[in-house]
């Protein structure tokens, strides 16, 4: 059997989703330490040990590391290719566990497309950890793919519901579910995954807190308002049009004209439930959309 994970190491634990999986892993009774830049004026929780780091120095970050179980990257998709200190410092402090900076679309899947080529530093990040866990079998790693971050989306305005202006973009028909987890529930989903080491190492997981249509979201945000949204309907040709050629000239902002390409498509066919979710395996249940919609409406 293999041993419990109690000691977690948390990069990005300022962040939007970093700060949900401190506190979901505090909950579930984790010692939680918080790695930070050496000049980084962001505050933490006072039960969370705070240990300052030079990021690229793989001799700051093992020392950082010593003593812990397992560390959980939330960082930001473009600082996602600096992670390679990180895995190595990890290895050498002989930490047994690694979920990286996955969250989001499969990044399994993405080969030869244009949102790909934009995640090559996650796909060749979890590549690296794939092969020191074959060199190393003691060091362990676990995927995470949630979709869209639901709540946060909703609130910056990136799943296209604008509740001050009562207004709707809808791309294609609508009616094609989407993949997407609140914040809270993926910090339930780290802390679950660490709970059961043995059954969930080295596997990619997706999970969805549920898989809504825009269309879906649409009638929801009428009932909860009790009146009717202005509708403006876009294409996702249109698109992924913008986004490659945003590319070609080397602007990533690409990234948001990609992502809505590939989600929203109808026949897309990217929803996770069923056998394709883990959210069983890990003991969890799918939330409530109506709860989470009228949630960031009283807001």
């Amino acid at each position: 059997m293999a041993s419990s994970i109690k000691k977690v190491a948390v990069v990005g634990a300022s962040g939007n989703l970093g700060k949900e999986v401190v506190q979901e892993l505090l909950k579930a009774g984790f010692e939680v330490t918080a790695l930070a830049r050496e000049d980084s004026t962001s505050e933490f929780p006072p039960n969370v040990t705070v240990k300052r780091v030079d990021y690229q120095s793989v001799e700051s970050l093992t020392s950082a590391l010593e003593g812990q179980d397992a560390v959980v990257s939330t960082i930001a998709t473009v600082a996602v290719g600096n992670q390679t200190p990180l895995v190595d410092a990890a290895v050498s402090a002989k930490v047994r566990r690694f979920i990286p900076s996955e969250f989001g679309i499969n990044t399994r899947v993405v080969g030869g497309t244009a949102i790909g080529s934009i995640l090559q530093g996650k796909v060749k990040t979890l590549d690296y950890i794939i092969g020191k866990s074959q060199e190393n079998p003691w060091f362990t790693w676990t995927g995470i793919s949630s979709g869209l971050f639901f709540d946060w989306g909703l609130r910056v305005g990136s799943v296209g519901f604008d509740k001050r202006t009562k207004t709707a973009t809808i791309y294609d028909s609508g009616d094609e579910p989407v993949q997407a987890s609140n914040l809270p529930f993926l910090g339930r989903v780290v802390a679950a995954i660490l709970s059961q080491p043995e059954k969930t190492a080295n596997q990619y997981l997706s999970v969805a807190s549920f898989n809504p249509s825009q269309n879906q979201i649409l009638k929801i945000v009428e009932a909860k308002t009790g009146e009717k949204w202005k509708v403006e309907h876009a294409s996702t040709a249109e698109q992924e049009k913008i986004g490659v050629e945003k590319l070609s000239k080397g602007d990533y902002s690409a990234f948001s004209n990609l992502l809505r390409s590939r989600i929203y498509a109808d026949g897309a066919k990217l929803a996770v439930g069923g056998e394709n979710s883990a959210v069983g395996l890990l003991g969890l249940q799918e939330e409530d959309l109506a709860a989470s919609v009228e949630e960031w409406l009283q807001e």
